[in-house]
């Protein structure tokens, strides 16, 4: 049979959704051609204010690979744009003169962002955010500092102030309106989101009209109608979207406010169907991806020839995707109605239910919106809340009575219940799937039904469904907590100091809702370790969250005394040194002086009185502490190099000092050991190190994810580069990448293990400007790091952990 010609024109979310439909139904029906005008495949438009906070990168949140479009025999042409559509031909005429027939058509060319005319609208560093090249610029443009202002304080300025603050900018939101999102928020949660976002440092100005914005060749700053000047070096505007029109007006098809469709997606030309924000369906046109979805699905049916009911207009969720300010909105909020109101001033939670005639027309939560979903279901289904009108603002674990069980729950739910509101996907789908293919993890579900595998909120619903078809059968993989203080896992802990911009134990335990107040033993070290290298110079070190070792800078024996090992650089020392560590070792009777592995000298037996004075005299000879305790950088292992063997074939001995130089005083999640080997033969051991380097003749090979301890590794190869510079930023950018991403008491093999080896090094080998941004990262820290703790303690500054609080001595009693 002769395949029919599809040829679609955009590949955005609804596009793309559509045609996944359509090859799971008819997939030989069709020879299917792409337009994209974007140089790039599918990816997911609502992860984009996670890429910008750095959160996600653009792999990420790619939806349909090049091979995916590859073994569905789809001709993608991307970078290329539809200039022309003649519908007597049934041709379709791109921007590089190429013209291809079709015997269906869909247009989803979607929406354009709307630019306010002001003066100053055209400079250089105003920008739009609508698409990945919208979200890349501000990268780029935060990646220089300075002021942001952003013009609009609907969801996608709020999301874009979030990650423009989260990447280090001063960030302003200019809002027309009274409140923040006035459309999806009534004042009252608008006024608690505006205090959220000034509480992470963000600037809200409402009732603020743009005038003008200033500069001559690039922005220098706003001006509002009030006269107010707001300094800028850069101005988005996210002020809303008009569907893109015009490819279908040109070809004279019917368009109002979009493309006008019937409720089956067909336009006024019963061979091309539309779908996407483009279109304009019983007289409403859409942002939000659920309907999208709708009609992708619709669209692939008739294309298909399958019988399926029309569209119809539901009124779909809005949640914001921004850490620590947690808002759900459904349905209206008008006047005119009669509304449930609860305030949580303590939980800063706000809940408003809207009513009519016994029946939910909306909901507005903030702070606690668990309940958003079972609120949208009743207002979806039309259900009498008339018997639990006086309980229904509690939320429904208050219902009936008895302990709440949410997978019972979710098995009293509908099939036809919105499980994710990201992905359109109801309850009924899930099940089928879980039946049909022999699910068992909630993975599988995200792989095959795309539930929760956007911004993931709805997991827990999910698993939750999954358990209630399951039972016993479903695995879920536990997040191991932190301790028994606290649910949340590490990397939890971790992204939420960085989005929340938390910088204090304290709050980490308040956000968090910590279930003691000082934390324990084992949480504490984890939080210091991560305020610390989240925020250098910035957040202070606290030592009564440290260990006895990195609080004393020694390690303690099993005698009570200490050992004190001083660093060398590189394993390479003097003289002059060798003599201060004799006179030391004589001074204060210190029973055994050891060489260690990892090339230097170890004092062992120090009382803990004579630390200090050990320390002072080390320090008189020009050494500093060699952090043998430390979760960071122990040693630089080297080898003599070309300078003495016979085979060296590099300075392995110079580089390795150069690195001890750079990288000392570094905190890390577990301790860092490094070596540089001369030469293949290893005798520096670098192949078992957390990073090694390898010197070859043509310069060097940089290993990573060794251990030789309890579990022994060998390493993987990262990269060859030709120039010790460029090992050093290598290694910096590596140690920063590990410092900010890894779990406490994680080694980096543990780490590259979760990761990915391919992972880690797709982004330091082939995203140069990401690896030199971590590079400057840590360079950055450095400046705080590399301070000597033993000068500090002779100069009086911690003496307080070694010294006696006094000396007590027994009397006879009288």
């Amino acid at each position: 049979m002769t395949k029919q010609k599809l040829v679609i024109v955009g590949n955005g979310m609804a596009p793309g959704r559509m045609l996944e439909h359509l090859f799971e139904t008819a997939p030989d029906l069709y020879d299917v051609t792409i337009f994209n005008a974007e140089p790039r495949v599918n990816y997911d438009r609502i992860m984009l204010s996670p890429v910008l906070a750095g959160d996600k990168s653009y792999e990420d949140i790619i939806i349909h690979s090049e091979d995916w479009y590859a073994s569905h025999g789809v001709t993608l042409h991307m970078g290329e744009r539809i200039i022309g559509i003649d519908r007597d031909a049934k041709t379709v005429t791109s921007a590089k003169d190429r013209v291809v027939h079709y015997d269906k058509l869909v247009i989803a060319t979607g929406s354009n962002p709307f630019i306010i005319p002001v003066p100053g609208h055209q400079l250089e560093g105003v920008l739009a955010y609508r698409d990945l090249d919208d979200t890349q610029n501000m990268i780029a443009a935060a990646a220089r500092g300075g002021r942001a202002v952003v013009i609009g304080g609907g969801l996608l300025g709020l999301e874009a102030a979030a990650g423009l603050k989260n990447r280090g900018m001063d960030v302003t939101v200019l809002h027309i309106m009274p409140s923040l999102m006035e459309r999806q928020l009534d004042p009252a949660a608008g006024h608690l989101l505006q205090q959220a976002l000034e509480a992470r440092g963000i600037e809200v100005r409402c009732k603020a009209n743009t005038k003008q914005i200033l500069g001559t060749e690039r922005v220098e700053g706003v001006e509002l109608e009030d006269g107010t000047i707001l300094d800028a070096d850069l101005v988005v505007m996210a002020v809303g979207i008009r569907p893109n029109t015009g490819l279908a007006k040109e070809a004279g098809l019917e368009v109002n406010r979009g493309i006008v469709t019937d409720d089956q997606m067909r336009t006024s030309d019963a061979a091309i169907y539309s779908v996407g924000e483009c279109v304009e369906v019983g007289g409403m046109v859409y942002g939000l991806v659920a309907p999208l979805y709708d009609m992708a699905k619709i669209a692939a049916a008739n294309l298909a020839g399958a019988p399926i009911a029309g569209f119809k207009h539901v009124d779909t969720p809005t949640k914001l995707k921004v850490t620590g300010c947690d808002l759900y909105s459904v349905g209206q909020f008008g006047e005119g109605y009669e509304e449930i109101v609860l305030r949580d001033a303590a939980r800063g939670s706000y809940k408003r239910l809207i009513v009519q005639e016994n029946k939910i027309v909306g909901a507005v939560l903030y702070g606690d919106v668990a309940d958003g979903g079972w609120y949208n279901e009743m207002l979806k289904s039309g259900a009498c809340i008339e018997e639990m009108r006086q309980t229904i603002i509690f939320g429904q674990a208050h219902q009936g009575g008895g302990n709440f069980d949410p997978v019972e729950a979710a098995a009293a739910m509908s099939d036809d219940a919105e499980i994710c509101g990201c992905n359109g996907i109801s309850k009924g789908t899930i099940v089928k799937a879980i039946n049909e293919q022999g699910l068992t993890t909630l993975a599988d579900v995200r792989a095959h039904t795309k539930a929760s595998a956007s911004c993931g909120s709805c997991s827990n619903l999910v698993a939750c469904v999954m358990k209630s078809v399951l039972g016993e059968s479903f695995v879920q993989k536990a997040v191991e907590p932190v301790c028994g203080c606290t649910e949340h896992g590490h990397e939890i802990v971790r992204a939420t100091i960085k989005k929340a911009g938390l910088k204090s134990i304290q709050a980490v335990y308040q956000t968090l809702e910590w279930k003691t107040s000082e934390g324990c033993a084992k949480c504490r070290p984890a939080i210091n370790y991560y305020l610390l290298s989240e925020w250098p110079g910035e957040y202070e070190d606290d030592q009564r969250s440290r260990f006895v070792n990195e609080r004393l800078h020694a390690n303690i024996q099993k005698d009570g005394t200490y050992s004190v090992v001083p660093r060398m650089f590189g394993g390479m020392t003097t003289p002059d040194e060798l003599r201060a560590i004799a006179d030391v070792a004589d001074k204060y009777n210190i029973p055994t002086v050891k060489v260690t592995g990892g090339q230097r000298i170890d004092l062992l037996g120090v009382k803990k009185e004579d630390l200090i004075p050990v320390w002072a005299d080390l320090n008189k000879a020009g050494m500093v502490s060699g952090a043998a305790y430390a979760k960071g950088l122990r040693t630089v292992k080297t080898c003599v190099g070309k300078d003495w063997c016979r085979f060296g074939t590099q300075d392995s001995t110079g580089l390795g000092i150069k690195l001890e130089k750079f990288l000392w005083g570094a905190w890390s999640p577990a301790k860092l050991k490094l070596a540089v080997t001369g030469c293949p033969r290893n005798c520096a051991e670098a192949t078992c190190k957390d990073i090694g380097v390898i010197c070859v003749d043509s310069g060097y090979e940089i290993v990573y994810g060794g251990a030789a301890g309890l579990h022994i590794q060998g390493t993987t190869k990262l990269v060859n580069v030709a120039t010790e510079e460029e090992v050093i930023e290598y290694t910096g950018a590596l140690t920063q990448w590990y410092r900010e991403t890894g779990f406490y008491l994680e080694r980096i093999y543990k780490w590259a293990n979760r990761l990915g080896y391919d992972h880690i090094q797709d982004v330091l080998v082939n995203d140069p400007e990401q690896r030199r941004a971590y590079y400057d990262r840590f360079v950055y820290s450095q400046q705080f790091a590399q301070i000597d703790p033993w000068a500090e303690f002779v100069a009086g500054k911690g003496a307080s952990e070694i010294e006696p609080m006094a000396e007590i001595k027994l009397e006879a009693a009288e």
